[in-house]
């Protein structure tokens, strides 16, 4: 999550066995809005149940011997406003280019961290002939024993990689007549667009490296 689009908000009023409240909020496109809200419930829990049940709740210190009541923290955050807040903590568009082509379009990408991409990986041919079809396949189905991975002969190559950009796609492998000669595939990343051929035989040991952090 960007840390400039995140803030903390104390609670100007306490419930009656709070002694601090803070929301954490996110700046959604709408303005800020609450994910998870964490509350100090102070010992107001543990001793009132305490004095009902009659059972001691104290935490000694084995050291200076002191006993304590422990306080709780109470958290609470909601799935649905999390999802939004990683949506559009990704969402991006880029303006194209050649401003002054009027058949140019924005780049739409999603910038999801790789632990949270829905695809990691997409491997595709250059051309559906050749071989590469079904050189491709033979990868994909080699790579999605360890990672999220799509196959898509679909469209000319440019047309899949704005559909793989526009569900954050970190990397996408392609298959061309480069691979078919001499072995290498070029991997193309979806921030920066840059591209680089390596083996193909190294590959995997790639993709972990890339999607380890």
């Amino acid at each position: 999550m960007k840390p400039e689009k995140m803030r903390f908000k104390p609670h100007d009023k306490l419930a009656h066995y709070a002694n601090h409240a803070v929301d954490i909020e996110f700046e959604f496109p709408f303005g800020f809005g609450e994910i998870e809200g964490i509350h100090s419930r102070t010992d107001y829990d543990l001793t009132a149940h305490q004095n009902l049940s009659g059972k001691k709740l104290e935490y000694i210190d084995t050291e200076t011997k002191e006993r304590f009541i422990p306080y709780v923290v109470e958290t609470s955050g909601g799935v649905s406003r999390g999802l939004m807040a990683f949506l559009c903590n990704a969402y991006d568009e880029e303006e194209p280019v050649n401003a002054s082509d009027e058949n140019a379009e924005k780049r739409i990408v999603m910038r999801f961290h790789p632990k949270l991409a829905p695809v990691q990986v997409a491997v595709f041919p250059l051309v559906n002939k050749d071989g590469m079809p079904e050189k491709s396949r033979s990868l994909y189905q080699h790579l999605q024993k360890n990672f999220k991975t799509q196959h898509d002969v679909s469209g000319a190559i440019g047309r899949r990689y704005r559909r793989q950009d526009e569900i954050g796609t970190p990397y996408c492998i392609t298959i061309d007549g480069e691979t078919m000669s001499n072995g290498t595939v070029t991997i193309r990343e979806r921030d920066s667009m840059q591209q680089e051929t390596i083996n193909i035989d190294n590959v995997q040991a790639y993709l972990f490296d890339k999607l380890a952090d």
